[in-house]
């Protein structure tokens, strides 16, 4: 017998048994029908890879659906492999990721990159994130809460929508919701250099820690004030302010 409620994709990339993810899971149970493809592993900063250099295999970890490749991998295979969804997702979650996605990050996170390939292929498609030491339970509520909201709306025309949603860190409660745009955030952007004990050089990539400077409206300030951020992101890459320079480029004489 099919379902009347609406279904649920739901992916990560930390990977299938984080606590992000079974918070964020039981939270939409309570709402949907959720059926989870999660990488096997974590998967962190992975942003959109696909697997195409090795196969993939799946296995049964608590019931959840794992897979041991990147989130892009999971809601791709989610999708196009009959055995795991009963019928097409109403919408694909990401989430509740451990660490922020604010800003630039969007473009590096497998969490954004989870929602964003279920948005690629025509499905609405929402991404969850809680800064350090936040509450996944409290985060859980608000996320249900969008969700619920989300699925009862009408959605624009043209492309589907895709949102990143950040929660702010060290609260249990939340001042409210806003919407926001990307803001700037930068890293420590090192490479530390060590050595095994063969004296073979290797190297750890990036700093620990991220700046940015408060600008009314962004993702940034609206978590540093505590409040929920929900950001619109766009699935259209091209750059129109740049058209010039691209046809200037074309000009054999130029």
């Amino acid at each position: 017998m099919t379902s009347s409620r609406p279904l649920i994709l739901l992916s990560n990339d930390d990977g299938v048994a984080a606590k992000g993810i079974r918070t964020l899971h039981a939270a939409l149970a309570a709402i949907a029908d959720v059926v989870v493809v999660a990488p096997l592993s974590e998967q962190s900063a992975k942003s959109h890879a696909l697997t195409l250099a090795h196969p993939l295999r799946h296995r049964l970890v608590d019931g959840f659906h794992a897979i041991d490749g990147t989130p892009a991998d999971c809601i791709y295979v989610a999708l196009y492999r009959e055995q795991f969804l009963p019928r097409r997702p109403d919408l694909v979650v990401s989430g509740i990721n451990h660490g922020y996605n604010l800003g630039v990050d969007v473009y590096y996170s497998g969490t954004v990159a989870a929602a964003r390939e279920g948005a690629l292929r025509g499905i609405p498609a929402i991404a969850f994130s809680s800064g350090p030491q936040g509450s996944f339970e409290a985060a859980g509520v608000v996320a249900r809460g969008i969700v619920e909201r989300f699925l009862g709306a009408a959605l624009p025309a043209g492309r589907p929508p895709l949102l990143n949603v950040n929660f702010p860190a060290h609260r249990a409660e939340y001042l409210g919701v806003r919407t926001t745009r990307i803001g700037r955030r930068r890293y420590d952007e090192s490479i530390v250099l060590r050595h095994d004990p063969r004296g073979n050089e290797y190297f750890w990539l990036g700093g620990p820690n991220a700046y940015h400077e408060r600008e009314d409206g962004t993702d940034t300030t609206a978590v540093d004030d505590g409040y929920v951020s929900i950001t619109p992101l766009s699935l259209e890459p091209t750059a129109g302010e740049h058209a010039e320079l691209a046809e200037l480029l074309t000009n054999e004489g130029a």
